[in-house]
């Protein structure tokens, strides 16, 4: 599917890899919705891009605040062919059972209801819309992009909670894939490796040095273009589809 004059939504789309992805799709013509609930940086992003883009202030822990959103971007754009779910939240570096107790339940509930939960809220949603539109020459109706982690397959210490939301997301994959397949819909997820995004934005010299070491080849952190890149092109390949894709720079963590 070209974006060339179809309507993407993306999550977590005033900043990151949601920002980047945003800013790729209006380059290579698509409309975009930025979901988020920065409204300071959602509203900045959307005015530096004009009448291609807007923002909608949307919590994806909240099903309502999510139909409330892609209300908005029918009445704005008319329908909705792509989503990048990139909205998502970290689990805190929380061991199972450490010093002080055991792992809070109130924190493992809420990273699965935003990154897993969410996710999936998300999906169900833009896929109801997408199945209403007409297929193109190759059958599709809509592409969805979903973002898990290399948490997934690798989770470290105190990742409990986060890691197990990024696996779930791994695992929904293909049984999405094949269910939304009867409607022309793809779903393919990316798992990044270390990336430069605000989240690092705390860390050390140092410690960026050290983790950017770790990494094989680039040895380097990943540029959050690099994620739009590949967002792109999955969107533009027919055949990917029900698969996990890593971008990590060939990263295992230990």
């Amino acid at each position: 599917m070209e974006l060339e004059n179809r309507v993407a939504i993306v999550t977590g789309g005033a900043s990151g890899l949601g920002r980047a992805t945003v800013e790729r799709f209006v380059s290579a013509g698509a409309k975009v919705a930025a979901f988020d609930l920065d409204e300071e940086k959602g509203e900045a992003l959307s005015e530096s891009l004009g009448d291609a883009a807007i923002f909608c202030k949307v919590n994806v822990a909240d099903d309502a605040a999510i139909a409330a959103g892609i209300e908005v971007v029918m009445q704005s754009f008319g329908g909705i062919h792509c989503c990048v779910s990139c909205a998502g939240r970290g689990g805190g570096a929380t061991k199972t059972l450490g010093r002080d107790g055991r792992f809070p339940m109130e924190l493992f509930r809420d990273v699965i209801n935003v990154n897993l939960v969410g996710t999936f809220s998300v999906l169900t949603q833009v896929a109801e819309k997408m199945s209403l539109n007409e297929p193109d020459e190759n059958g599709e109706r809509g592409v969805i992009v979903n973002t898990a982690s290399i948490a997934a397959y690798e989770g470290q210490k105190g990742q409990v909670a986060y890691a197990a939301s990024k696996g779930g997301i791994v695992s929904l994959t293909l049984p999405v894939a094949r269910d939304l397949a009867y409607f022309g819909i793809r779903v393919i997820t990316v798992a990044p490796g270390v990336f430069d995004t605000p989240i690092l934005q705390g860390i050390s010299d140092e410690v960026r040095k050290k983790l950017a070491g770790s990494i094989p080849n680039p040895s380097r952190l990943g540029d959050v273009s690099e994620f739009a890149a590949l967002a792109q092109h999955i969107v533009n390949n027919p055949y990917m589809n029900g698969e996990t894709i890593r971008l990590d720079g060939a990263l295992r963590m230990s």
